[in-house]
């Protein structure tokens, strides 16, 4: 059963979901979370987005729980998370995909582990694919070596290399509780508290990158990120993205850049743009050619995407920080 809400100041845990016209997605989520959530007063902030392909309250209306916030224009994941951020009534926040759904009660297994742990802290779970099987859940920060590793495919001749595969983690640590610099953006979990104390998401970061830039500030500020594999949820993935090849190779390069803009520093910002635009070109001819070989359309396409964002860089928002 769903713990009905009688009073602002009992919401243990407030669900905030970000939606771009995913209704199905959104319903499916909203569903499960009402399924599976036992014993523990909730509210979920739905933001959505300016979504144009239906009629958002036909779907939010079915569950006593949501509270809708209509954005006029869409406000990008780092803003409308924000929004939720800033009106929260709950002692703790979940940062939620609208492409998961919960298979078990997930949140009050991550309410226990969390207050065993007194200091500031940000909770990560196992993330499944739709068949059960393991998805990459944790990230390390962006380095010149794993940068080599992501851009050059090293990652793929050394998968268990902590030095050039930033998903590594993810292949040995699947089932152990552990440190991490960055639980996937699908599942964020931590005290409200803390989310207000950095300001939640830097929404200069326009699409992208927003929880690696976040957890880099919450480790500034002391806080732990820790991955929780004791309980998991599904993540479809990609969802609003998977048919927006130039929307995503292109906004993936600038957030990129934006990150390095911000963070990094003489020799090693030189050479973490040198090797993100040279691992871009490597991927115009390579894709030309599986393309061309494969007769795959949206292979050449992918060449020409990436021959475009070659030729973009964005202005620097960060030079007085």
């Amino acid at each position: 059963m769903v713990v009905e809400i009688s009073d602002n100041s009992m919401v243990k845990v407030s669900i905030i979901i970000v939606n771009y016209n995913q209704f199905k997605l959104l319903d499916d989520c909203l569903r499960s979370i009402c399924e599976y959530t036992k014993g523990v007063t909730f509210e979920i902030i739905v933001v959505d987005n300016n979504s144009s392909e239906g009629n958002i309250e036909e779907i939010t209306q079915k569950y006593s729980s949501v509270f809708l916030i209509k954005n006029l224009t869409n406000n990008r994941y780092s803003k409308a998370n924000n929004q939720g951020i800033e009106i929260a009534k709950g002692e703790y926040i979940l940062l939620l995909n609208n492409d998961t759904l919960f298979i078990e009660d997930t949140v009050s297994k991550v309410i226990t582990f969390i207050e065993s742990i007194s200091n500031k802290v940000f909770i990560g779970c196992k993330l499944l694919n739709s068949d059960l099987t393991h998805q990459p859940s944790v990230v390390d920060f962006d380095s010149i070596l794993n940068l080599l590793g992501e851009y050059f495919f090293l990652y793929k001749i050394y998968p268990k290399s902590k030095l050039f595969n930033k998903f590594h983690l993810s292949l040995t640590s699947q089932d152990e509780t552990i440190e991490v610099d960055v639980v996937k953006g699908a599942f964020i979990f931590g005290r409200s508290k803390d989310f207000l104390a950095l300001n939640g998401f830097d929404t200069k970061f326009y699409f992208f990158n927003e929880e690696n830039e976040f957890f880099y500030r919450a480790k500034n500020y002391g806080a732990k990120v820790i991955y929780y594999p004791e309980t998991s949820i599904i993540h479809l993935g990609g969802s609003t993205t998977e048919k927006m090849v130039w929307f995503k190779i292109r906004n993936h390069s600038v957030s990129k850049i934006q990150y390095f803009q911000k963070y990094f520093k003489g020799f090693k910002f030189f050479a973490a743009v040198s090797i993100h635009y040279l691992g871009f070109a490597i991927r115009v001819p390579l894709y030309l050619i599986m393309g061309l070989i494969l007769l795959n359309g949206n292979l050449i396409y992918k060449s020409l995407y990436y021959f475009k964002a070659i030729f973009i860089y964005p202005k620097n928002l960060f030079k007085r920080q």
